[in-house]
């Protein structure tokens, strides 16, 4: 008698068995096998760190692009929420200072209204093909409206364009609505390249602590923090354990 060609091959394995064999790792496990670190942590010696937090960030920076680290200028931006939870997302970084770091915001949009009514922030960057990350916490302070404008007009037209539509972060009826709101403000800045939205605002982090985060294989993490009460002191540091 021949065998039944569409029977189970008899391979001396339980489907279940089979089945139990192919079934994925629980998601904790699988999390806990990916590596933490895209690159082996780069070198890091707290004791020689300049006076200027500042000078450091931007040290950090530039080795972190020289690293081919992807948008290594952009950051979390964490805001006091209006029911006074936490709100964070991903913006790019403006500019960097001894005023303070700079980013951009819509007004009416939740950041813009988070920062009018609790003025604090925090700044992360995250670095892993350098195993770094910084952050950087403070209050927040609108830029003049002149200084605004020519951060918007520094934008692609497409950019512009978005802010005129001042509606972020509200409920999308269709794709289609979003596309003809954004044609019309686009068109509105072909026929007026000055054109800017008046909401667009640049803001100023200027901190109060920066701790400047360095990891290491061993876990023994390289923490050294920046401290200062206002703009008018000068900064302490701090290592912090890990």
């Amino acid at each position: 008698m021949k065998d039944d060609p569409t029977a189970p091959a008899r391979t001396g394995h339980h489907p279940a068995a089979q089945d139990a064999a192919e079934k994925p790792p629980a998601v904790r496990d699988w999390l806990r096998g990916l590596p933490v670190f895209a690159g082996p942590p780069a070198d890091f010696d707290p004791s020689r760190a300049p006076a200027d937090p500042v000078e450091l960030f931007l040290g950090w920076l530039r080795e972190a692009v020289a690293a081919g680290v992807p948008e290594a200028h952009a950051m979390t931006l964490s805001t006091v929420g209006e029911d006074g939870g936490p709100d964070a997302r991903v913006l790019i970084l403006k500019n960097v200072d001894a005023e303070g770091w700079q980013f951009a915001a819509h007004a009416h949009s939740p950041k813009g209204r988070q920062l009018a009514e609790h003025p604090r922030a925090a700044l992360t960057f995250y670095w892993p093909q350098r195993a770094r990350q910084v952050r950087v916490r403070g209050t927040v302070a609108p830029a003049s409206a002149e200084q605004s404008a020519a951060d918007l007009l520094a934008r692609a037209p497409s950019a512009r364009a978005e802010a005129l539509l001042g509606r972020q972060s509200e409920h999308l009826e269709s794709a289609g609505e979003r596309e003809g709101a954004f044609r019309a403000a686009l068109a509105r800045i072909e026929a007026d390249p000055a054109l800017v939205s008046p909401e667009w605002t640049l803001h100023t982090l200027v901190p109060a602590r920066i701790e400047f985060w360095q990891a290491a294989e061993d876990r023994l993490h390289k923490r050294l923090r920046y401290e200062r009460p206002d703009r008018h002191h000068p900064w302490e540091r701090h290592l912090l354990w890990p």
